[in-house]
C-alpha cells in the first residue's frame, strides 16, 4: 500500500467525526447554505478558527434578473481574518497526480465534482442524479483509490469506482473538460482580533452594497417567473427555490449571524431584520411550493415586496449606526 497523502494539521480529521459549528445547527431555518459557503465553514472550523467572523460579504447580495448571487466567501477576507487563500490550481494533467501534489504539500483542494459519486449524498443524488457541487479533498491514497472530503456540512470518504468518478478516470470521462479546481493554502497567520478585522471588512463590503433594493427587483421580475413555473415539471421548482430563496434566506441567516457577535454596536435591531429576511425566506418557499402543485400563485409578488420593506428597514438600522458610513444613492427611505 502507498503511503497515504493527508494534510498533516488534518490528520485528526480522519478518526474524528465532524464538529458542528453553529451555523449547521440544524434548529437554524437555514442549516445549509451552498456548496461554497458550507465548505468553506466546516473547513475553517477544522483549522481552529471561528467562521462566523468571514460572513461580512453577506451585505453585497443582490438579485442578477434570474436568481440572487450564489454568495461566496471572498478569498481577501479569508486570507486577513484567518491566513488562508484561495488560488486557482492548473489543471493540465492527470487531475488525481494535481490533487496527490498539493494535498501532500498541506493544502486542501477543492473541486467541482459530479454528486453522483459522492456517498455523503446518499438519498439525494448519489448514484441516481448528476450535478455539480464542490468538495474539498483533505486526504488520499492514489493506490487505494481513496480519499475523504468536506462537502457540504459534513466530511466524507469514497473509493473504488466512486473514487475514478470523482477523478475523472472513468472511461466514459475520457473526454470531458478538466473541473474548475483550487487550492487552499495556509499562507499566513490569523488575524490577533478577528472581531475588529469583521468589522473593517464589513464597513468595506457596506460601501459595496447593492444600490438598489434587491427584492423590489425580484418582485418586479417574480410574474415572469411564476409563469415559467407554471409551464415546467415540478422538479423545476427545487433548482428555481435553491438559486432565490435558498440563496437569501441563507445569506441573511449569516449576516445575522455576524451582527450578534458586537452585542455593543447597535446592530440588534439590523440583526433582527436579517433573521426576518432568513425566516420569511423559507415561508415563501412553502407558501411557492403548495402554489406550484396547485398552479395558483396569488399573493407571492406581495409577499416578496414585503421582504423589500424589511430589507429598506434592514439598511435603515445598518446606516444609523455610527460604525458605519452611509453613501449616496442608496436611500432606505
Amino acid at each position: 500500500m502507498a503511503p497515504l497523502t493527508v494534510v498533516p494539521a488534518m490528520a485528526h480529521l480522519l478518526e474524528t467525526a465532524p464538529v458542528l459549528p453553529g451555523l449547521h445547527d440544524p434548529q437554524r431555518p437555514w442549516p445549509q447554505t451552498n456548496c461554497a459557503v458550507d465548505l468553506l465553514i466546516e473547513l475553517v472550523a477544522a483549522y481552529g478558527y471561528d467562521p462566523v467572523w468571514m460572513m461580512a460579504f453577506t451585505l453585497i447580495q443582490d438579485f442578477e434578473g434570474d436568481h440572487f448571487s450564489f454568495f461566496k466567501v471572498p478569498s481577501d477576507d479569508l486570507e486577513a481574518l484567518y491566513g488562508l487563500s484561495i488560488h486557482e490550481l492548473a489543471v493540465w494533467d492527470h487531475l488525481v497526480d494535481h490533487v496527490a501534489e498539493q494535498v501532500a504539500r498541506s493544502r486542501v483542494v477543492l473541486i467541482e465534482v459530479d454528486g453522483f459519486y459522492l456517498p455523503d449524498t446518499r438519498g439525494v443524488t448519489y448514484r441516481e442524479q448528476h450535478g455539480k457541487t464542490t468538495i474539498g479533498v483533505y486526504a488520499l491514497d492514489k493506490a487505494q483509490r481513496w480519499l475523504a472530503y468536506f462537502h457540504n456540512e459534513t466530511r466524507g470518504e469514497l473509493t473504488g469506482d466512486d473514487f475514478d468518478g470523482v477523478m475523472q478516470l472513468l472511461p466514459s470521462q475520457a473526454e470531458l473538460l478538466m473541473p474548475y479546481t483550487e487550492v487552499v493554502k495556509a499562507s499566513g497567520r490569523a488575524h490577533a482580533d478577528p472581531a475588529a478585522c469583521a468589522l473593517a471588512q464589513l464597513r468595506r463590503h457596506w460601501q459595496r452594497r447593492p444600490a438598489t433594493n434587491p427584492f423590489t427587483a425580484y418582485a418586479d421580475a417574480l410574474p415572469a417567473h411564476l409563469e415559467t413555473l407554471a409551464s415546467r415539471e415540478p422538479a423545476y421548482f427545487h433548482a428555481y427555490a435553491f438559486n432565490t430563496m435558498r440563496q437569501f434566506g441563507a445569506n441573511f441567516g449569516l449576516l445575522e449571524a455576524l451582527l450578534l457577535r458586537w452585542p455593543d454596536a447597535g446592530f440588534q435591531a439590523a440583526a433582527a431584520c436579517a433573521a426576518t429576511l432568513a425566516n420569511e425566506a423559507k415561508v415563501l418557499q412553502f407558501k411557492l411550493a403548495r402554489a406550484a402543485s396547485r398552479r395558483k400563485f396569488d399573493g407571492l409578488v406581495d409577499a416578496v415586496r414585503a421582504l423589500a420593506q424589511n430589507h429598506d428597514d434592514l439598511m435603515a438600522h445598518l446606516a444609523s449606526s455610527p460604525l458605519l458610513a452611509s453613501r449616496p444613492g442608496h436611500d432606505p427611505s
